[in-house]
């Protein structure tokens, strides 16, 4: 596995900050133009923002003799640098860092939702969109192979969800300012609630959400107060996936911020709902897929030098009794022997930085 350089992970670095940084701060968006107008006796301050299709909007935002605001808009010229700066960072950390950017239309969703506040309500991307950006964050190159996907996964802890006394704007608007053909997909069990969005093309976006109770909840979407109207699927084994997520950009634009899982938690869980997958068309591809990608992790953990930090994870799971156990076991029976072989070393050498005797799953 090629690491990549250590000039473009300090870069990654530095963008993640810069962009975390940006989110905080932005009141207008950087493609926009501030210009004044004269009204009667007096000049305002009005920004034109495009709407990529040729035309664009002009929005209010102040008098120009209010010392505030025009301290605001000298503001917005230098932020609107380090906005074109950070965008010349992402094009160097993809054409040349071998870091991983999007599909365009991957890209303005998940932008689209951080500008809602998925991120800042605690959102987190889970499944591929969410593997792209392991690259950057281990340093080093991914194949495309195990990158490549249709939708995007988005995950919320239920009580995150009722806790937080907020909201995104309603989710079909967020989704359809990227396309107007996404439309709610009648949920499987009948309920008048969706936990899926579709466009006519067939890119689907998910919600997901862990479910720690009965399996008589599994097929019943769960309402979530923060997502602007979603609900969300509850599923098996997503609150270990989504414990202490970390905060990464994904490479797009000038960077979107974005939480995602802990990359040895992905390793493990994709262990995990290997074994579940259903043995039919799709399900075996996805359970083949699932492997690639757990495979590809413990090595790049592996070669990171980050034993403790899977051995860690791993123990978490396995602790958690005998249903989890065995799902490890057959996860980790899917992998080939020089997959498996990798595990057992990274896991025995974590054991001995942490101090613990792992029990293996083989």
């Amino acid at each position: 596995m090629k690491p990549i350089d250590l000039m473009y992970q300090t870069m990654l670095a530095e963008l993640v900050q810069r962009s975390i940084d940006a989110a905080w701060t932005a009141d207008f968006p950087p493609e926009g133009r501030f210009i004044t107008a004269q009204v009667k006796d007096k000049r305002y301050w009005y920004i034109d923002i495009p709407d990529g299709k040729g035309s664009k909007s002009r929005r209010y935002v102040g008098p120009v003799d209010d010392l505030e605001i025009s301290k605001r808009v000298l503001d917005f010229k230098r932020d609107k640098n380090d906005y074109r700066a950070r965008r010349r960072m992402v094009t160097s950390l993809t054409r040349e860092g071998g870091m991983i950017a999007p599909d365009t239309l991957t890209g303005d969703i998940v932008d689209a939702l951080a500008a809602g506040g998925l991120f800042r309500l605690r959102g987190v991307l889970i499944g591929t969109v969410a593997f792209q950006t392991y690259a950057g964050i281990l340093g080093v190159r991914l194949p495309i192979a195990a990158l490549l996907t249709g939708d995007a996964d988005v995950a919320q802890d239920y009580a995150i969800s009722r806790e937080v006394e907020d909201s995104l704007p309603p989710i079909l608007d967020l989704l359809q300012s990227v396309d107007p053909t996404f439309r709610p997909v009648p949920h499987r069990s009948g309920v008048a609630a969706s936990s899926a969005f579709q466009t006519d093309s067939g890119y689907r976006v998910e919600f997901l959400t862990s479910n720690r109770g009965s399996d008589d909840y599994i097929d019943q979407p769960s309402r979530m107060p923060a997502l602007g109207g979603a609900s969300a699927d509850p599923l098996r084994f997503l609150d270990f996936l989504i414990r202490d997520p970390i905060r990464t950009v994904m490479l797009h634009k000038s960077g979107v911020p974005v939480n995602v899982p802990a990359p040895e938690r992905y390793a493990v869980h994709k262990l995990i709902v290997a074994s579940r997958r259903r043995t039919d068309g799709q399900g075996t591809l996805k359970r083949d897929k699932d492997i690639q990608q757990s495979a590809l992790l413990i090595e790049a953990l592996s070669q990171a030098r980050r034993h403790a930090d899977l051995a860690l994870v791993y123990t978490e799971a396995w602790e958690r009794g005998p249903a989890w156990q065995e799902a490890i076991k057959a996860g980790s029976g899917l992998m080939t022997d020089e997959d498996r072989e990798r595990l057992r070393d990274c896991l025995e050498t974590g054991g001995r930085q942490i101090g613990e005797d792992i029990t293996l799953p083989y």
